[in-house]
């Protein structure tokens, strides 16, 4: 007779059934989301408010991936916060010339306007670089053309049967493509804005495609002075900022790619722009005269003045109704990125997990400026190599939604307002949290179960049920307690099962997870602990996206020059970290507090600010 406790043991499904009467579930996890529908291929599902309280959603859309022929803009309404769809309607057919990328601009007297690509002159090759196409001709042709809008007076039921061309004026990344800006690349991202009676339009320019796609970008604005009164479409009155023939570009020194600009308004009139590069970076500006000049762009820092990490994907900012901010992007790259021989290529990788940032404002030298928090992960899928991008923002009734792709899937996530909180107050808050903590000592003592990250399942075959459970390990270590082999904290069985943490070489610390079959180890980065001071070290384990994640001295770990990552992916198949009945805590150890469940980086920098209290 089949025993399923012979491949799990009694011990392990008691606790189980004690531990885990029911499936926790974590929102963060990507297929949580409500699915916006699309038909096939979905990318940027942008969202506005409408004046009847709906959500608008324009996403581009086909039945082949992208690029491809069919490919066009659809809209959808939501009265129920993304939960329900009606019907789409398109903004331009399938069957015309490819449309693509569209934002939206919702006027103060209800009107709503769409601006997108459009292949007009249905051109089928345009001239790229070779070798990367052999024959020099690129028939990928969504990224080129007209820059085009339609409006609704109906919230989106219904669009203007004309479309309207936006001048764009040439650049010098314009006259220096095949064409001379006879035929223009480009495309756009993100949410147009207003500003002092004007609505903006963001738009990137492209000089050439080749490896990467494109080859060189800059990003500028549209700006329409007249367009949130003016009813007659053809009145409208455009500008192409910044002043000069060059648009926003990546630091000096940098890439030639700079694009996907996003920007967020400050309290004093400020734009604020960030937008990615292949710099390992993201970088950022502000202008401060409604966008005509911009301030010299810098890579991204947090309010420690260390560089955030970013590849090549969607980052995007936003100024939530309470005047604080958020920002996404995915916390890893830096000389990695920057010094790899096919950067253009290899920096569209790992888009997976999506990280947050709070941002405040602050005075500085010339305006308001933001400070950032260190961050938290907001959205994952459990495979690692899935990407996922292009995500907007919406606040209602005190909530907080993103939207996200795939590319074959768009979803709306509700994002925990605790988790933003915590963000925004991270630069202050202070004090050690109780929510979780199962032991707090300092010598051997018996050690509490753990969470178990798998059980049993009761399907018929038994099979792995993923329970998403964490845990944290925090330690406070008196000056010359990192000495290479030393064990920190051990709770392993003679035949390894179990958790150590272990001082390792470089000033570092290495956490060793093992169940008895699966063992995964992540170390924090090097050089942080060193001899002569006493140290605060978080290591975290959280059991969603499978991360195992070091904050020191209130510093989250990002791998800074010494490697791409500093946070690191632990086994999926590991079930447990539980090892004997008992934890010995090493010399020098002041305080070990164990959590059963995975502290938020907020938590973290708030426990380290409050000394071990």
């Amino acid at each position: 007779m089949y025993r399923p406790y012979r491949l799990f043991p009694a011990a392990f499904l008691l606790a189980a059934s004690i531990l885990q009467a029911q499936k926790p579930t974590d929102s963060r996890l990507i297929t949580s989301g409500s699915v916006i529908p699309d038909e096939g291929y979905s990318d940027q599902p942008y969202i506005v408010k409408t004046s009847d309280g709906a959500w608008l959603c324009v996403i581009t859309t086909g039945p082949g991936v992208e690029g491809a022929g069919g490919q066009h803009v659809v809209t959808r309404r939501s009265m129920d916060r993304g939960q329900t769809w009606s019907d789409a309607v398109p903004v331009e057919p399938s069957d015309g010339p490819e449309a693509s990328y569209a934002v939206l601009l919702a006027t103060p007297y209800g009107r709503v306007y769409v601006f997108y690509n459009h292949n007009t002159d249905n051109v089928r090759e345009v001239i790229g670089d070779k070798p990367t196409y052999k024959d020099g001709l690129v028939r990928r042709v969504d990224s080129q053309g007209h820059f085009v809008f339609k409006y609704s007076d109906d919230n989106g039921r219904t669009w203007s049967a004309r479309r309207y061309e936006v001048p764009q004026r040439d650049f010098e990344i314009d006259r220096n493509n095949p064409y001379h800006g006879r035929i223009k690349y480009f495309w756009n991202v993100g949410k147009a804005f207003t500003l002092k009676g004007a609505g903006y339009v963001p738009l990137h320019k492209v000089g050439g495609f080749g490896e990467g796609f494109f080859t060189s970008s800059e990003g500028v604005l549209l700006r329409s002075g007249n367009i949130l009164t003016e009813r007659d479409p053809t009145e409208l009155r455009w500008e192409t900022l910044p002043d000069g023939d060059v648009g926003i570009r990546a630091p000096v020194g940098g890439g030639p790619i700079a694009e996907e600009q996003s920007f967020s308004l400050l309290s004093d009139g400020s734009i604020f722009c960030v937008f990615r590069t292949i710099d390992g970076h993201s970088a950022f500006t502000y202008s401060r005269d409604g966008g005509h000049t911009w301030e010299p762009s810098q890579y991204m820092r947090y309010a420690n003045g260390r560089l955030m990490k970013h590849p090549r994907a969607a980052n995007f900012s936003w100024r939530c109704e309470n005047g604080k901010f958020l920002y996404w992007f995915h916390n890893h790259g830096g000389r990695f990125i920057r010094e790899h021989p096919n950067r253009r290529t290899i920096a569209y990788e790992d888009r997976n997990p999506v990280w947050l940032v709070g941002g405040v404002e602050a005075d500085g030298p010339t305006g308001k400026v933001i400070r950032w928090s260190q961050p938290e992960i907001a959205i994952y899928d459990d495979d690692p190599v899935i990407r996922m991008s292009y995500p907007d923002l919406v606040e209602d009734g005190g909530k907080y939604f993103l939207t996200e792709t795939q590319k074959d899937v768009a979803r709306v996530h509700e994002v925990d307002r605790g988790l933003l909180e915590g963000m925004w107050n991270q630069l202050d808050a202070a004090g050690a949290p109780s929510n979780g903590l199962v032991l707090d000592t300092g010598k051997d003592t018996k050690m509490p179960t753990l969470p178990l990250f798998a059980q049993r399942s009761k399907r018929a075959d038994l099979g792995r049920e993923d329970l998403r459970n964490g845990f944290t390990l925090e330690l406070w270590l008196d000056a010359g307690t990192v000495v290479p082999g030393k064990v920190l904290a051990d709770n392993r069985t003679a035949e390894g099962k179990g958790f150590a943490l272990v001082a390792s070489g470089s000033h570092s610390v290495e956490l060793i997870l093992n169940d008895g079959r699966t063992e995964s180890r992540w170390t924090s980065d090097p050089g942080l602990l060193t001899d002569g001071a006493r140290h605060h070290v978080m290591a975290v384990v959280d059991g969603g996206p499978k991360i195992i994640s070091f904050v020191v001295d209130g510093v989250f770990n990002d791998g800074a020059d010494d490697r791409q990552f500093g946070w690191g992916r632990f086994n999926p198949n590991l079930v447990s970290a539980n090892g004997g009945p008992g934890v010995r805590v090493g010399n020098g150890v002041a305080k070990l507090r164990v959590y059963n469940r995975a502290l938020r980086t907020s938590e973290a920098v708030a426990a380290f600010r409050a000394g071990g209290k």
